[in-house]
């Protein structure tokens, strides 16, 4: 395929994981892998993996800039990290004894629900309200919620990012960029774990491809996160909510091409 073509695809694709990263801790393989079958004829396996290195970078490029405007919960998301990391393991061996078909557009739904959801009805939780809630409630939350978010994404195969936006905004009751800087922390070590291990069952992957990607995802990601940080709660939500829904339908529309 003609080189043009392929920094094209890489661009884009990196652009749309970017974004949404950087607005909404949005994971990258939701946009790259689609992308990089549909136009490169990829291997999905090997896509997943360039999407999962992507996100490491892109992810903790938020995670630092959300972290250096105070918008990041380390010590709680660092726990509900770990319960993530570790019911993904037995959500993904449960759902290997059963037989239950993955759902594949699973996140795809999610993103377009959650866009809708930050249009509609804002997410206008304060940091006076989250810290009204004490400390060892807040520890069990996480243990629990990073418990579900591990498992459920362990048994379907997707909707982390997602998954951990919507329980860290509507059932733990976090403002919406400090839900994003903390799910964009996990997910820069889910995201690690995640490439680590298809780079050493599946080998390296196509290296220019990688390399575009990762650059556009990281650049993208950076610009997003810088201006999440600077907005308004009401303007963060409806961009947000309309980059959800835009990133939403073109990854439908890529995956019905």
């Amino acid at each position: 395929m003609n080189i043009l073509a392929i920094i094209a695809v890489c661009f884009f694709a990196g652009m749309g994981a970017g974004l949404g990263t950087g607005f909404a801790g949005m994971s990258a393989a939701a946009v790259i892998t689609p992308m990089l079958v549909t136009f490169l004829k990829m291997e999905p396996y090997e896509a997943v993996g360039i999407a999962l290195a992507s996100d490491v970078l892109a992810s903790a490029v938020s995670a630092y800039t959300y972290g250096k405007n105070k918008n990041l919960d380390i010590k709680n998301g660092s726990v509900m990290m770990v319960f993530v990391l570790l019911l993904t393991l037995v959500g993904s061996w449960v759902s290997s004894k059963v037989n239950s078909n993955t759902m594949g557009n699973f996140s795809v739904f999610m993103t377009m629900i959650l866009g809708v959801k930050f249009i509609v009805k804002p997410v206008m939780t304060t940091k006076e309200t989250m810290a009204q809630v004490s400390p060892q409630k807040r520890l069990m939350q996480s243990v629990i919620c990073g418990s579900l978010i591990g498992f459920v994404c362990g048994f379907i195969g997707a909707g982390g990012g997602m998954m951990m936006l919507l329980i860290l905004t509507s059932v733990l009751g976090y403002e919406l960029k400090t839900a994003v800087g903390t799910s964009v922390f996990i997910m820069a070590f889910t995201a690690f774990t995640g490439s680590a291990s298809h780079f050493a069952i599946g080998g390296m992957p196509d290296v220019f491809c990688l390399i575009c990607c990762v650059v556009s995802t990281l650049l993208w990601a950076r610009i997003a996160a810088k201006f999440a940080n600077k907005a308004a709660p009401a303007t963060l939500n409806r961009a947000t909510g309309v980059v959800l829904v835009i990133l939403g339908a073109a990854i439908l529309a890529v995956n019905y091409l």
